[in-house]
């Protein structure tokens, strides 16, 4: 009697030993890349047209910080550059009356110089008429280089007008709230009315369409396993409910950790487990943080 119930404790112990053997080789969550979106300006959010669960699609529009302040400073800073440019002198009309002048002096030089030779008109008439060349001379060139001075010193204060209309542009456009790449909104942190400073986030997205089951493996399982092996994944749903995967490994990490306490490996005994990304192609069902396992 005694025999026979030790056998049957025996079958017992290996019938639930087969049965806790498990069907899988390593177990995680899944996760997808999340990105906060955050705001580039300071003021009043006039518009933010999205809310939780919402799909966004790439570079969509979704919402608006004030402009009233910045389109009133570029206007200001237009109508600087348009003074500047009133104020550019036109050098060549403005030394016209001094080049005809030395022109005309020029030619009475000249004259002198004849008349001097022929013996018809005394030497300081033409020394005269050399001063006055020399002194209008100086002149011109004293006037040139004002105003060219002057013509030198506006352009660069409208390239630096050109530059603050560039940034106040530049701003402007950041008032516009612009999705970053498509995906579904999972938390909104403000509300139209609310005023926003920049760096404050104002919403949560991911691209949930292909979501990574983040496991781990051991040393042992690493000889198994490469970048793009495609593996079978499951997704848990609980109470025994789970549903079948293609996955791709995407990334193995190069260093070794210690075993998270809330993962559980084939071989519990490892210290030591690599991360693993195994990308899933979501159908709508798996959830950011729902358990998973993979077989290898």
């Amino acid at each position: 009697m005694k025999k026979t119930l030790a056998m049957a404790g025996a079958i017992l112990m290996l019938s639930a030993c087969s049965n806790n053997e498990n069907d899988y080789d390593a177990t995680g969550t899944f996760e997808a890349t999340e990105i906060t979106v955050y705001a580039e300006q300071s003021g009043a959010l006039l518009s933010l047209q999205l809310n939780e669960g919402d799909e966004l699609s790439d570079h969509q529009e979704v919402g608006l910080i004030d402009t009233t302040q910045l389109c009133l400073k570029l206007q200001q800073v237009e109508a600087t550059k348009a003074v500047y440019q009133s104020q550019k002198p036109d050098i060549e009309r403005q030394i016209a009356v001094t080049r005809q002048q030395l022109s005309k002096a020029k030619q009475e030089q000249q004259r002198y110089q004849e008349l001097v030779a022929d013996g018809a008109a005394p030497r300081k008439l033409l020394d005269d008429a050399n001063s006055q060349v020399q002194l209008l001379q100086k002149q011109l060139d004293a006037q040139a280089s004002t105003l060219s001075t002057q013509l030198s010193t506006l352009s660069s204060q409208q390239v630096t007008a050109d530059v603050q209309m560039s940034q106040l542009r530049d701003q402007l456009k950041k008032c516009h709230i612009i999705t970053p790449n498509k995906g579904t909104v999972l938390e909104k942190y403000v509300e139209r009315g609310e005023f926003v400073a920049t760096g404050k986030p104002l919403f949560k997205m991911a691209d949930v369409e292909t979501l990574y089951l983040r496991a781990y493996v051991t040393s042992a399982q690493l000889q198994n396993i490469k970048l793009g092996q495609v593996v079978k994944v499951f997704a848990d749903y609980g109470q025994q409910q789970k549903k079948a995967y293609e996955g791709r490994i995407t990334w193995i990490s190069s260093r070794s950790e210690f075993t998270p306490k809330t993962i559980v490996t084939d071989d519990e005994r490892a210290d030591l487990v690599y991360a693993v990304k195994i990308s899933v192609k979501n159908d709508g069902y798996i959830k950011i943080g729902m358990y998973g396992e993979v077989k290898l």
